[in-house]
Parts: C-alpha cells; sequence; structure tokens
C-alpha cells in the first residue's frame, strides 16, 4: 500500500541526479530523492573525484622523478599511500557534504534506502534504518548508475580482486599490480601504480588499448606505457587465477604463443562496468531493458513506461559524467519548461586521464571512414610545438578529420599534455561550425600549447 504521494521521484543521486531534484523542488513540486549509499554517485565517491585526485599525486611523483632533466635535483622519490588515500578521501568528503548543502530545500525528502518498483508508478523502498515506506509519483526518474563487471574466469572467487572503488582504498602498495582491461580504467589505474612505485602488467583481451580509438592512437597509447616502464599486452586471454605460493595471485593467460603464467601480488579487474537495473524490479514496472540490462530509452530520455524517465550511465550509451549532466539540462528543459528538448545530435567529448591525456570528440578517422565519408586528416607530433618542447612534454600527437566537402571539422583526438584542454578548443570550433581555415589562420598565444592547433590545421593531409 501506497504510503506518500509525490509529484516527482527521482532514483539515485549522480551527476544528474544530484541537480534535477533541487530544481523540481524550488519550481514547487514535492520530491523524493532516494539514495542507498553515499550521495554524489560514483563521480563523487568512487569515480572522476577520487581517481583524479590520486592521479594528481601520481604524476607528481613522475614529475619529481624527472627533476634532474630540468636541472632540478630532488632526491630519491618515494610515495606515502596512506597520505594519497587521505589527501582522497578529504576531497571526496568535501564533495559529499557540498551536495548534501544542497538538499535542505523544501519540498525535497531525502529518502534513504533501497528502491523497487511495485507498479508503473509506485515504489517500495527498504530503508537503512529498517523498515519499509510505500511512495508514488505521475513522475519517476532512475539515475541508478553502474557498477564494475564481476571477474568470471575459473578461480575469481578464489583470490582477492581488486575493481576500481576496492583498489582506492589500498594502504600498501602493490608490488606487482596485474590489470585486466585496457580501457581508460585499466591504464589510468596501471600508470599511476606504476607511478606510485608498483610493477605493472596490463592484460587486453582485443588486439589494441582502448579498442574505440583509431589504431594509430591505441599504438602511441601502448608505446607511452611501456616507455613509462610498464608491461602491456594484448590479443592475450585470461583463463584462470588462484593463489601463488607467495601468497599473492598466479594468472593463466592464453597468447598466440600458447599458455603461459604470471605472478603478481595484486589483480585487479577493470574488464567493464554494468548497469545497477537488477534491484529495482524493473518488469513490475514494465520498463524494458536492452540486451546489456540498461534501461531503454527514447531521445526524450523516457523509457517504455510514459512518466518514467532514466538518466546517465544507468540508461546505457558512454558512461561519462559530463553526458549525465546534459541528461539532466534535457530532463528539467522538459519537464519543468514544457519543451522538447532532444539528445538527438549531441556532441559528446571525453578525456582518457592517462598522462599525458587523450582528449576526444567527434568521429575518429574509422567511423568517418566507415560512414564512406570523404575526409582530409590533419596530424602533427606533440615534439612540433614549442610549449611542449619547453616543458619536456613531447609523448603524442594531434589528430584531426575534416569532411573534405564541407571543410567542417568531423573530429579530433589530442594525445598531449593537457589534451582534453587543448581537445575542447577544437570542440568548440565544431559546436561554432567553423571550417578548419579559421583554426588554421587563428592567432594563438604564443607560447602556449594552443599554438599548436595553427600547426595541426595548415597540416591537412600533409602526414
Amino acid at each position: 500500500m501506497t504510503d506518500e504521494r509525490y509529484d516527482v521521484i527521482v532514483i539515485g543521486t549522480s551527476q544528474g541526479g544530484r541537480f534535477l531534484p533541487v530544481d523540481l523542488a524550488k519550481a514547487g513540486k514535492r520530491v523524493a530523492l532516494v539514495e542507498r549509499d553515499h550521495l554524489g554517485g560514483v563521480c563523487v565517491n568512487t569515480g572522476c573525484t577520487p581517481t583524479k585526485t590520486m592521479v594528481a599525486s601520481a604524476r607528481l611523483a613522475h614529475q619529481a622523478r624527472r627533476g634532474a632533466e630540468y636541472g632540478v635535483r630532488t632526491g630519491p622519490v618515494s610515495v606515502d599511500l596512506v597520505a594519497v588515500l587521505e589527501r582522497k578521501q578529504a576531497m571526496v568528503a568535501g564533495a559529499r557534504e557540498n551536495y548534501a548543502s544542497r538538499l535542505a530545500q523544501d519540498g525535497l525528502d531525502l529518502i534513504e534506502g533501497e528502491a523497487r518498483f511495485t507498479g508503473p508508478k509506485t515504489i517500495e523502498v527498504a530503508l537503512k534504518d529498517g523498515g519499509t515506506l510505500g511512495i508514488s509519483a505521475p513522475v519517476i526518474v532512475i539515475d541508478t548508475g553502474t557498477r564494475p563487471k564481476p571477474l568470471a574466469i575459473q578461480g575469481a572467487h578464489d583470490v582477492p580482486v581488486l575493481y576500481s572503488t576496492s583498489i582506492m582504498g589500498l594502504d600498501v602498495l602493490p608490488k606487482h599490480l596485474i590489470v585486466l582491461g585496457g580501457g581508460y580504467i585499466g591504464l589510468e589505474f596501471g600508470q599511476m601504480f606504476r607511478r606510485f612505485g608498483s610493477k605493472v602488467t596490463i592484460i587486453q583481451t582485443g588486439p589494441r588499448l582502448l579498442a574505440a580509438e583509431d589504431d594509430d592512437i591505441s599504438d602511441e597509447v601502448a608505446a607511452i606505457l611501456r616507455d613509462d616502464g610498464i608491461a602491456v599486452m594484448t590479443s592475450t586471454t585470461p583463463e584462470r587465477v588462484e593463489k601463488s605460493d607467495s601468497g599473492g595471485v598466479r594468472l593463466t593467460i592464453r597468447t598466440a604463443d600458447g599458455e603461459q603464467q604470471i605472478e603478481g601480488s595484486h589483480l585487479l579487474s577493470a574488464i567493464g562496468r554494468i548497469p545497477n537495473t537488477e534491484a529495482l524490479a524493473l518488469t513490475a514496472a514494465g520498463v524494458r531493458l536492452l540486451d546489456n540490462s540498461s534501461i531503454e530509452v527514447n531521445e526524450y530520455l523516457e523509457t517504455s513506461v510514459p512518466g518514467v524517465y532514466a538518466m546517465g550511465d544507468v540508461k546505457g550509451g558512454p558512461a561519462f559524467t559530463h553526458l549525465s549532466y546534459d541528461d539532466y539540462r534535457i530532463l528539467r528543459a522538459n519537464l519543468l519548461g514544457g519543451e522538447k528538448v532532444s539528445t538527438q545530435g549531441r556532441l559528446v567529448p571525453y578525456a582518457v586521464f592517462i598522462d599525458p591525456q587523450l582528449g576526444r570528440v567527434g568521429m575518429s578517422e574509422r567511423q568517418a571512414r566507415e560512414q564512406n565519408l570523404t575526409v582530409r586528416v590533419a596530424k602533427v607530433p606533440m615534439s612540433s610545438v614549442i610549449r611542449a618542447l619547453e616543458t619536456g612534454e613531447t609523448r603524442g600527437f594531434m589528430k584531426a578529420v575534416i569532411d573534405a566537402r564541407t571543410q567542417q571539422i568531423l573530429g579530433a583526438a589530442v594525445l598531449g599534455a593537457e589534451g582534453g584542454e587543448i581537445m575542447t578548443i577544437i570542440q568548440v570550433a565544431m559546436l561554432g561550425k567553423l571550417p578548419y581555415t579559421a583554426m588554421a589562420n587563428a592567432i594563438f598565444t604564443h607560447p602556449l600549447l594552443a599554438e599548436g592547433l595553427n600547426s595541426l590545421f595548415q597540416a591537412v593531409d600533409s602526414h
């Protein structure tokens, strides 16, 4: 039986779910916000905020070891992992407190517990403090995010397996960290712990790291990681794992050369993430799921049940915090403004926070050619950018894909120092529909990394 009726129920508090209920309450709606764990979702608690804080510590350790290249004497460099974790946790705590303070809004009720549907517009919440609460609303927004995909190889239940959340709780540095997965999570943690002082091996089942990228990007990323002292193994399938005689793990892998074994002190599984949908009992609501258990939505983020919406990672597609925030923008406009704002045609950028960063926006060269577009390609090494030379950050390159017919920029990749920031300049040019010649002929401040955009767009088809 329903105990409380609301105008809107929001389930989960990720980037979009943090802002939407507050705006709805300010507009006079009676809103219930249900959260089963920590406020702020993945980004604040186990994603962007903590990982990028730790990446900053790892980069500083790396730069300190390079001091002699710049004529700076630093002596031996060591990392206090406990201090790194304390700094990380302070950042997380601050972000949680900041969010909690936003919820002090008339008309907004925070309900702590796990929600499950009992009908299309009715929900039962198993409260953290015990008992249950029934709630209902004509509008429901699901924002429950994702979690690490469990490792399913033989023996995985018999050894300690780390995931992206638990590895950030280690207070002892792994002697040898084996990373399963060559996506952005695996690469960020792999490089991070290598810089903290661990031996690191990255194992990728497919033939290349960052499989969605062009081959030249993947190859250069692998070269950079190997230059950092990381062992990178591609076309390698993990088959089983067991405890080693030394108390660590022994991983059996299969390569083109046959079966091999690798011993490490710790095993990190970064093989992907899965949506948090099973506890919601979505069948009771009639909400359809896709094959990967994410929620099916239309271009207005509405599910198969009218009035029930999904936002953020739980709906599938690219799992980026900024995309979740844009979902919030769309729902706010449609639910409060009566608009029909759509997800169609969104230009979604992203960055991989290895060092140097990889910033990406729009189409890759492979995607453009698969669509049979006539393209021109520009590419320049970071070693040709004056600022990169001056700062000793010359690894990587910039690349842009141009529509040969319209001269519009279709996409870009910047693998280099502050690659994400440089990519954003190109993104703005794409949003403004500038021809690539506008970038080639622009005056950029000397000597900034952005000055390299002149060289990039003057190098169309010259590589």
